[in-house]
């Protein structure tokens, strides 16, 4: 039975959350959906407060905001898959990966600025 592709969803009115989508599909096997582009259905998988983050939907799941950028990573082979599991292990890392994505998150103006200068790079 085929899988279908997952769903990297996506605030397309943000240059830093659109050039992150671009390399994301430039490195693995994603399908980008803007936020202006979620159907009806997509929309209704997504937590209430969809709008404050990136969400990944893939495997009948859907992972919002930090743990869907670690899947995003673990899925190009920029993070090990088994170092996520690791750092699963311990109590804080849940508490510390949703920190440091809202850091980025909160800072998107400023780091569009840094990444606005070159396109996303593809796999070397």
């Amino acid at each position: 039975m085929a899988t279908e592709r997952p769903r990297l969803v996506y605030d397309d009115d943000c240059g830093f959350c659109t050039w992150c989508a671009d390399w994301a599909v430039r490195n693995g096997d994603f399908d980008p959906v803007g936020f202006s582009d979620l159907s009806a259905d997509e929309r209704d998988r997504l937590p209430e407060d969809w709008e404050e983050c990136v969400h990944l939907l893939a495997d009948g799941r859907v992972y919002s905001c930090g743990k869907a950028t670690e899947e995003v990573l673990a899925r190009t082979g920029r993070v090990p898959a088994d170092f996520v599991h690791f750092l699963d292990g311990f109590a804080d890392y849940e508490r510390l990966r949703e920190r440091a994505y809202r850091l980025g998150a909160d800072n998107r103006d400023l780091l569009g600025k840094v990444v606005s200068a070159s396109p996303p790079a593809g796999r070397e």
